[in-house]
């Protein structure tokens, strides 16, 4: 829509290739270059509760005119002109937004129009830059704009080396150490939470490690895999290699844990006194598989009913706190992998029936 003065003392709103006509314009605005922009008080006090204010002020003659004056100086003449044009038709392009954004930013503000502030506020946020990110963090504490402050601090967090070169940031260095100090702190915490994100993300993945090692011990002692099986189907004149099944789906896992019970079967120096790392290793696995473990009554895993027996008498262990977070994250950890799983088995289950469900109509319309 554009806005152009009339013989009649109008002006001419032009929106979608259709003209209006409105007459009687009772208010000039006054812009820096002593450009006169013709409006209507109605339209300005509806759009802005500041406009409003002025308007009902006691009016004053501006050069021999009997229209009411409202001077929005500090701004380009473009931008004022873009700005009146949006209180009567709330409407902006994309090169509006580029060449006035900021501008318009402000007049937002400072005259109180709340969707040229929200459109304003993702425009300029869109066109952030190193170059331009410290003067229009600055812009937007002043207009109070949070969530452009926000991606003002992101991207210099992401671009901080870029952005402490430029003339921008040395300039606030110099005159506003407060607003420096907020971003180097702001950046400090972003560390320390990419930092703690990154310790958790490895804690989830040792807790996961564990509960496949617990789900492998048990398949080990109950089924059998590739190198280990339970003892209990083996008969005195049969070898090892007689139970052996087919790989697990958690192969690497499974076979590792069986090369530890085999050495764990046959190692000397476990009961010597002098300790092997190994074997401490995989006792410290089966006293975390009894601690999880729920049914140790029926359960084949070795020396699990021992290890639960002696948890409960000995409640007073050094490492009890510390025992009791591992063995509660890792039943977690289970607990969320169980239900992973028996989601994916009832999606694969509901693929399966609709697929049959579909060749079945299909052979009945062909």
């Amino acid at each position: 829509m554009a806005i152009t003065a009339t013989q009649n003392d109008g002006v001419s709103l032009t929106a979608d290739n259709v003209s209006y006509e409105l007459v009687e314009t009772d208010v000039d605005i006054i812009t820096s270059g002593r450009r006169r922009i013709p409006a209507h008080s109605g339209v300005l006090a509806s759009a802005s509760p500041v406009l409003t204010n002025i308007i009902k002020k006691p009016k004053k003659s501006y050069g021999g005119s009997s229209k009411r004056v409202v001077k929005i100086l500090g701004v380009p003449c473009d931008a004022v002109s873009v700005f009146v044009r949006f209180l009567y038709s709330p409407s902006l392009t994309e090169k509006e937004m580029e060449n006035y954004g900021i501008h318009l930013l402000a007049l937002s503000h400072v005259y109180m129009v709340p969707q040229l502030k929200q459109r304003c506020t993702k425009g300029v946020g869109e066109t952030l830059t190193a170059e331009n990110v410290v003067d229009v963090l600055q812009l937007a504490r002043l207009c109070d704009a949070p969530d452009l402050c926000l991606k003002c601090m992101r991207l210099i967090h992401s671009k901080f080396k870029t952005v402490e070169q430029t003339e921008g940031w040395k300039f606030l260095q110099e005159h506003d150490p407060l607003l420096e100090l907020d971003i180097l702190q702001f950046i400090d915490e972003a560390e320390s939470r990419k930092k703690r994100r990154r310790r958790h993300r490895r804690e989830q993945n040792l807790y996961m490690q564990l509960s496949e090692a617990m789900e492998c011990i048990e398949h080990i002692c109950t089924d059998g895999c590739t190198l280990v099986g339970p003892s209990s189907n083996l008969d005195n004149n049969k070898s090892t290699s007689q139970v052996k099944t087919g790989p697990c789906s958690a192969f690497s896992t499974c076979y590792g844990l069986q090369l530890l019970i085999r050495h764990f079967a046959v190692c000397k120096k476990r009961g010597d006194g002098k300790g092997c790392l190994r074997c401490k290793r995989m006792i410290q696995l089966l006293r975390l598989h009894s601690s999880v473990c729920d049914q140790s009554a029926s359960c084949r895993v070795p020396l699990c009913r021992q290890f639960k027996n002696r948890g409960e008498k000995d409640n007073k262990m050094v490492e009890d706190t510390k025992w009791k977070v591992l063995v509660r994250r890792v039943a977690s950890a289970k607990a969320m992998s169980s239900l992973s799983q028996s989601k994916k088995k009832k999606s694969e289950v509901l693929f399966k029936e609709e697929a049959e469900d579909f060749i079945r109509i299909r052979k009945k319309l062909f």
